[in-house]
């Protein structure tokens, strides 16, 4: 063994000591912390060491060098994209994911992928969903609906007497995907997938809204021809407006489509009483997408994807080698995602749902919300600032009441940067800034601390 390494091992309990310290560290000093640090010319990238010189040192240099630039994304004011935190229970449990280091793909390996489908199983219950759905974990929101829209390519070819799989996209000829206002990961997935970015056809929306017109689908369905696949979301990246996921479910008596829903981050309504009404229709989906390391706060990179035809997701992504798992009728987690082998993503979610529940969860949700109404009202008593939609879950999306430039809003994002961080959009053809709540660690004085950064970055470019 190499001498650097033999020495690591068998000091490894004073390392993993020493790591302890600097990550708490780390997560004590996030609320004094610039939320972005300030933009500097990058150093030149150092060459490989021909000889290491070991764990502690490795440590040192990483926080000499790396920590002071990264974000604070981990923290309560850290509102760009929908990024939420890791709670102390899902930390610990990503901890122990690295430190156990299982492929839980096969069983012919440990109990990891048993502790996976128990945990979507908590999931499922967590979002309503009924066991007709079977699950499996994934990296993320785009993997999530990549591998849903995967199975509805299977469905297409199993309405017309082809696969997809076997003999390729090509063999369906011309497919249709409908939806409102679709994340951009579904062109992707689609372009992933050979079915084309074109394929994508946008479908009028309600007046004001980013949620489907259900009768300009209809209408839409009408004029497909075949089968078709239908894109329905609930919880848009704008402005978390829903979709009727009861009227879209309600077209399949008249029309004959794969129904997939992006519940990215607004599956996590179901948690709210006062909100889970949004949610209604969410058990009639084909396919589900819902991200974990948003709203469930447990670290990157976690998703889980449902779908109601697991026969059809195993047909895509069997993997035929002996010295894997059967497929079967209960196939194993590597016959179902794109990946061969994956880290125990699901501990983490599992610690985070053993530890803190339902209650726990929801207490979370309804936190964010309440969050994301303060400072929607904070900025719409502001004049320098107007809203474009009202505020209906976690996210508040603004603009400039006076000229919103981009290049003005990214000043004013630069300018507030310490303090808060925001991400830009377009809605309906105005520039306009994000504020998405979704961390365990947000509180009302965050949000003060916000708004007030936001007013000073936009007298400072006035």
């Amino acid at each position: 063994m190499d001498r650097t390494l033999a020495a690591d091992l068998a000091r490894l309990p004073e390392l993993l000591d020493a790591t302890r310290r600097a990550a708490a560290d780390a997560l004590a000093t996030l609320d004094a912390r610039p939320v972005l640090p300030p933009h500097g010319p990058a150093a030149p990238p150092e060459p490989l060491p021909e000889d290491g010189s070991g764990a502690d040192a490795a440590l040192a240099a990483f926080r000499d060098r790396w920590e002071p630039r990264l974000s604070a994304s981990a923290g309560p004011r850290y509102l760009g994209f929908v990024t939420g935190g890791a709670t102390p229970a899902a930390l610990a449990g990503d901890w122990l994911t690295a430190a156990h280091d299982q492929n839980s793909n096969s069983a012919l390996d440990g109990a990891g992928q048993d502790l996976e489908r128990e945990t979507v199983g908590w999931l499922r219950e967590l979002f309503g969903i009924s066991d007709a759905h079977t699950g499996a974990f994934v990296s993320g929101a785009t993997m999530s609906n990549t591998t849903g829209l995967a199975i509805a390519r299977e469905w297409l070819g199993e309405r017309l007497g082809v696969s997809p799989s076997e003999d390729g996209a090509a063999a369906l000829g011309p497919v249709r995907v409908l939806s409102g206002a679709p994340h951009s990961s579904i062109a992707k997935a689609l372009s992933v997938l050979g079915l084309g970015r074109r394929s994508l056809v946008p479908v009028p929306t309600l007046p004001g809204r980013e949620a489907v017109d259900p009768a300009a689908l209809d209408r839409a369905l009408a004029d497909t021809p075949g089968p078709a696949v239908v894109v329905a979301n609930a919880g848009t990246v704008n402005t978390v407006d829903f979709d009727d996921l009861r009227a879209v479910a309600a077209l399949k008596e008249r029309h004959d489509f794969w129904l997939h829903t992006d519940a990215a981050f607004g599956a996590f309504a179901a948690l709210s009483p006062d909100h889970a009404h949004l949610t209604a229709g969410l058990d009639a989906s084909d396919s589900l997408c819902v991200d974990l390391h948003k709203w469930l706060n447990v670290p990157y990179d976690s998703a889980v994807q449902f779908t109601r035809r697991q026969d059809l997701q195993a047909r895509v992504f069997q993997n035929a080698a002996a010295y894997l798992g059967p497929l079967g009728s209960h196939p194993d987690l590597v016959h179902l995602t794109p990946e061969n082998s994956h880290r125990l993503r699901a501990l983490a979610a599992w610690f985070t749902l053993r530890a803190y529940g339902r209650r726990g969860h929801r207490e979370i949700v309804e936190r964010d919300i309440a969050c994301a109404r303060a400072l929607g009202a904070e900025l719409a008593g502001d004049p320098a600032f107007r809203l474009l939609a009202p505020v209906r879950l976690n996210v508040v999306c603004f603009t400039l009441a006076d000229d919103p430039a981009p290049a003005r809003l990214a000043a004013l994002r630069e300018a507030a940067a310490a303090e808060v961080f925001v991400t830009p959009t377009v809605l309906a053809g105005t520039p306009a800034l994000r504020a998405a709540f979704s961390n365990w660690r947000t509180t009302q004085a965050d949000v003060r601390r916000a708004a007030q950064a936001l007013r000073t970055a936009a007298r400072e470019i006035a």
